[in-house]
């Protein structure tokens, strides 16, 4: 029986051995190529990692300067917006309460409020050429708004709103007001002592008139740039 067993056992045993004495060094070369390989990944600088690194290292890139703070668009047209719409109710008002009836004293004779159509620019000037002056204020409309896609300053968005919304409570004067289209006179009422009487359009657009004149002054651009002469 011992004999059989020898027999059968012989040649398998010295393969189980084998087997059994390899398996040890099989790991320890797999730990060993793999500590290689992750102690190499690093010390090479290529892969993802490596590039992060020589990056962060190196010149970070940085994306192209502009001014700071975004478009004031809104900021422009909430201005306009204000400004058109207390115009707008001022003249309503006027024409409901105070047109054919006596004026009304503010401030004695200093300051009164009436109703008057002209059909001039503002404070009455040029009342001959009422079409020419629809077509500049619409020009004047449509310089705005293409200005507004590169405006990134604070105050020229509210001066270039304060222009924008007279400029449109004007325009709809002429526009649906008799005698015409393109030809309507504007309701005027604000009448200080020896000075044109005028209304709050004019007093929006000569605003933002004299807010630009004093940024064009500091050097003050547009897109927030400052330029010095």
């Amino acid at each position: 029986m011992a004999e059989a067993e020898r027999i059968i056992g012989t040649p398998d045993t010295p393969d189980a051995a084998r087997a059994d004495q390899e398996r040890p060094g099989d790991d320890a070369a797999s730990g060993e190529r793999a500590d290689a390989e992750g102690t190499a990944a690093p010390a090479g600088g290529s892969g993802t990692d490596g590039s992060s690194a020589t990056t962060g290292a190196g010149e970070q890139e940085t994306p192209a300067e502009r001014p700071r703070g975004g478009r004031r668009v809104a900021v422009l047209f909430a201005v306009a917006a204000f400004a058109y719409v207390l115009d707008l109710v001022s003249k309503m008002i006027v024409v409901a309460k105070l047109e054919h009836h006596a004026p009304i004293e503010i401030i004695g004779d200093w300051l009164k409020f009436e109703a008057i159509r002209n059909a001039g620019a503002a404070f009455g000037v040029g009342e001959a050429f009422t079409v020419i002056f629809t077509v500049i204020a619409a020009a004047v409309i449509v310089v705005i708004a293409r200005l507004a896609r590169k405006l990134y300053s604070l105050p020229w968005a509210i001066a270039l709103g304060l222009l924008l919304g007279g400029a449109l409570g004007n325009l709809t004067d002429r526009i649906f007001r008799s005698p015409g289209v393109f030809e309507g006179a504007v309701v005027d009422f604000i009448a200080p002592k020896h000075f044109a009487v005028f209304n709050l359009a004019d007093s929006a657009i000569v605003c933002g008139g004299i807010l630009i004149v004093l940024l064009s002054f500091r050097g003050l651009d547009p897109d927030g740039t400052v330029h010095k002469d």
